[in-house]
């Protein structure tokens, strides 16, 4: 049988195992990334945002000293914070799914580079 390019059972065992031991990490780390909190601040630091490893929005902090600033500012401090949060979110994720795979090039939506 093998003369037609088909593996033998052993390896189509372990590859298996290996399947099964990939996706079994794969439910570990995405319970890992639910329970972080990342966060993101503004370049002045008066506003922050905090986002799970998973990209779930978790928390906001506003110093009252930029409330007082005014609607303006504290949009452009928001989106900053978040932006910053939602790269290091974006980081780990891809960082951590790599150690997980090894390295491989899986080619995930959402984890390209």
């Amino acid at each position: 049988m093998a003369g037609f390019g088909l593996p033998n059972f052993g390896q189509l065992t372990e590859a298996f195992k290996k399947a099964q031991e990939l996706q079994q990490n794969a439910q570990k780390l995405q319970e890992e990334l639910d329970a972080m909190e990342l966060e993101g601040s503004s370049a002045d630091g008066r506003a922050s945002v905090w986002l799970s490893g998973n990209q779930q929005p978790l928390k906001v902090r506003l110093a009252p000293e930029l409330v007082a600033d005014g609607a303006g500012a504290c949009e452009t401090a928001v989106l900053e914070a978040l932006q910053a949060a939602y790269e290091n979110s974006t980081s780990t994720m891809k960082g951590r799914m790599e150690e997980l795979t090894g390295g491989l090039n899986l080619n995930l939506p959402g984890l390209g580079g």
